[in-house]
């Protein structure tokens, strides 16, 4: 059974900073593109970071560049998120995903995980 459990999440205030992990089981995260996405009440979900298992690049929402970063580690099997500089615009539940497709497809991911809200307020 194939799982994506994701961690991390909090309650922060602007300007700090957390790192979202991703823990998988029953498929090999270095396999798969990732992709790492939010969701807030009445919006529809929306990419975060995408990593593209085809040529090895991370592409990001432009309003985290320079603030988020992806990471692995294959051998936990296991992908990260740092989020520096968080801005109550970042307020979200944050998801990460798994796919066989070249890029990160909302509507084309083949696993999800349940989700860490991320509470940025002061």
């Amino acid at each position: 059974q194939v799982q994506l459990v994701e961690s991390g999440g909090g309650l922060v205030q602007p300007g700090e900073s957390l790192r979202l992990s991703c823990a998988a089981s029953g498929l090999t995260l270095e396999t798969y593109t990732i992709g790492w996405f939010r969701q807030t009440p009445g919006k529809e979900r929306e990419g975060v970071s995408c990593f593209r298992v085809w040529d090895g690049r991370t592409t990001y929402l432009d309003s985290v560049k320079g603030r988020f970063t992806f990471s692995k580690d294959n051998g936990k099997n296991t992908v990260y998120l740092q989020m520096n500089s968080l801005n109550p615009e970042d307020t979200a539940i944050y998801y990460c995903a798994a796919s066989k497709l070249a890029q990160c497809d909302l509507y084309g991911m083949d696993y999800w995980g349940r989700g860490t809200p991320v509470t940025v307020s002061s």
